[in-house]
């Protein structure tokens, strides 16, 4: 099969396209021949070993010393399940499915190998692979951090950045699970956000919300470009700070 292949840490140009041998599914498994990927930051980032300086050295251990230990990235696939492995029992041939693979990575090739007790689910009938895959990074990714928040019913939370792929998803999870949300991004973009559920869009070209005077249970930075103290006078205390620039999430004092 042919595979895009990292063949070490660097630009896009460390990238390439041969031919390796098709995987072949375990028990648990199954064989799916993908039809649409990504490629995701995080994808990005491990090409580019893109690591804060104090995870250099376990990053590099856990990924590869001097190219990643696995070489076909992509960590998100849609496809037609080929085989499967003799106890799996969820799935079966011709099936089509979407699936998040994160560290096991294999996404960027024509076929893939998927644990059936990992994230896999049948597609939904009425969308394409290029739309189902496309669900996965961004509801997968908010999803992690709105549970590392906290988030409860009745929680007033403002996610920066609501109209990419992780804020359009944070909006609706959030809004779902009975908060108040509050979404900023640009004025293109206030009506999507508005849309997705949010009770009120911010455009942070023309509004600073960290000098409007309303605080927020939880502030998602869900594009990586806020710091702490910028949005700690937004905070409740004890408010909860999330961001996906790998800090994960900090306490309001």
């Amino acid at each position: 099969m042919r595979a895009i292949i990292c063949t070490g840490y660097g630009p896009p140009e460390v990238l390439a396209l041969q031919k390796v041998a098709r995987p072949v599914p375990k028990d648990h498994e199954l064989l799916v021949k993908v039809h649409a990927t990504t490629v995701t930051t995080g994808d990005c980032r491990v090409r580019g070993f893109n690591s804060p300086l104090l995870y250099w050295i376990p990053m590099r251990i856990a990924l590869g010393i001097r190219k990643p230990r696995k070489q076909i990235l992509g960590v998100e696939l849609a496809g037609e399940v080929e085989a499967v492995g003799k106890q799996v029992t969820r799935f079966k041939k011709g099936d089509r499915i979407f699936a998040a693979l994160g560290m096991r990575f294999g996404a960027h090739a024509e076929y893939a190998c998927v644990p059936e007790n990992g994230l896999v689910a049948h597609m939904p009938s009425n969308a394409n692979y290029e739309e189902a895959v496309a669900l996965l990074f961004g509801g997968t990714t908010a999803l992690y951090f709105l549970r590392k928040g906290k988030m409860e019913k009745g929680h007033r939370v403002l996610i920066y950045g609501a109209s990419g792929a992780v804020g359009t998803s944070a909006v609706q999870i959030a809004k779902a699970l009975g908060t108040e949300v509050t979404g900023v991004c640009s004025g293109a973009n206030l009506e999507l956000v508005c849309s997705l559920g949010a009770d009120k869009a911010i455009d942070y070209t023309k509004e600073d919300f960290t000098k409007s005077g309303k605080q927020y249970d939880i502030v998602f930075d869900a594009v990586g470009k806020l710091s702490k103290s910028a949005i700690k006078q937004a905070l409740v205390p004890k408010g909860a700070y999330l961001t996906v620039d790998g800090q994960g999430s900090r306490r309001n004092r």
